[in-house]
């Protein structure tokens, strides 16, 4: 197993667990990589420094992650079956409101709207503004062929 520092074209970084150098080379040529934080298909490997053991039986703590590493290390260790798993159910059991998603969010909230489970689509800035009034979203990643799929 080898492990690659990874970063998208947005500058998302994380962590991708291969069987080989071959097989990262592989799943990069037919475009099965994805960001787990936007979905953006353009993935890059970055510099990375091997685990080396200096004898110490003396544990370093970590230090605190800004919240920006939190965020990526909250999906580091998604497996691609996983996400296509979590994708599908999702895909499955909301409905698809479209770019209306910041607007239909908010009506539901407020309680304008009955509660059901909805997706769609958002900028950050949206995002943010959502959370910033108190209304929980996540974003998750769609593999760009998912979001042509008929639902």
């Amino acid at each position: 197993m080898i492990v690659y520092n990874l970063a998208c074209a947005n500058e998302h970084h994380f962590e991708g667990w291969f069987a080989s150098p071959a097989d990262f080379e592989r799943q990069a040529e037919s475009q099965l990589l994805s960001c787990p934080l936007c979905g953006n298909a353009s993935i890059s490997r970055q510099a990375h420094a091997p685990h080396v053991s200096i004898g110490s039986s003396q544990r370093l703590e970590p230090q605190a992650a800004d919240s920006a590493s939190a965020a990526t290390a909250q999906y580091a260790n998604l497996t691609a079956e996983l996400v296509s798993t979590v994708v599908e159910k999702l895909l499955a059991n909301t409905v698809d409101v479209g770019r209306a998603f910041p607007e239909e969010a908010r009506k539901i909230h407020y309680k304008e709207a009955p509660e059901r489970a909805i997706r769609g689509t958002a900028s950050v800035k949206e995002v943010e503004a959502l959370r910033e009034e108190g209304i929980q979203v996540m974003t998750l990643p769609v593999p760009a062929h998912r979001l042509t799929k008929t639902h």
